[in-house]
């Protein structure tokens, strides 16, 4: 249940057909999500009946971005999240979620993310603007992002990380929370991800 655990988000990158050309052709400002090490996270937390929360994960994801400090407003991200990696921590409940009371994850077995736009705020900070396709429905989101630091790691490679959070409405996504409090039609996306560049 994306909406269970999917708020009202999505998360953040996405580069453009113009702007990534792809791992084999990437600049030195192009980053691929390490997942590989599982230093990225999607992560998602709504609110169960108004007395507590749900928090969960979906492991399975991939995705690269377009980072360079001197012209920020080029940023780009695009992520692809498979749902069925859905994990609340309890398989009967996850198995809900997965089903079509919420996200048909049988009929619609990734989400997506592709960015559209790029604004800095302040000093590593910015929002990001882009498509969050979720059961085969796609709406413009924004994200605030912060750059959390980057640099070269022991191994010889150099790294960015980030985190961002956006609340999504699950309506939007064609998930029917009207059997629920009103507190549970948002759910709250938080991700966290370092890139290697490339």
């Amino acid at each position: 249940m994306l909406t269970n655990t999917f708020k009202k988000t999505a998360l953040v990158t996405a580069l453009g057909a113009a702007s990534f050309v792809g791992f084999s052709q990437a600049q030195a400002d192009d980053y691929v999500i390490d997942t590989e090490g599982q230093h990225a996270f999607v992560q998602f937390k709504i609110n169960h009946l108004g007395y507590s929360y749900i928090l969960g994960n979906f492991e399975e994801f991939e995705g690269q971005f377009h980072y360079d400090p001197e012209n920020l407003e080029a940023s780009s991200v695009e992520m692809e999240v498979q749902v069925n990696s859905l994990n609340s921590n309890h398989a009967e409940r996850d198995r809900h979620f997965l089903s079509d009371d919420f996200l048909s994850a049988g009929d619609y077995p990734t989400a997506t993310f592709v960015s559209t736009g790029f604004e800095p705020t302040g000093d590593n900070e910015g929002v990001i603007t882009g498509d969050f396709t979720l059961k085969g429905e796609t709406r413009e989101i924004e994200m605030p992002v912060t750059l959390v630091g980057e640099g070269e790691d022991p191994w010889g490679s150099y790294r960015a990380g980030f985190e961002g959070s956006t609340m999504l409405t699950l309506a939007d996504f064609g998930i029917d929370m009207s059997d629920f409090p009103e507190m549970m039609e948002e759910l709250e996306l938080y991700v966290t991800f370092e890139g290697v560049r490339q």
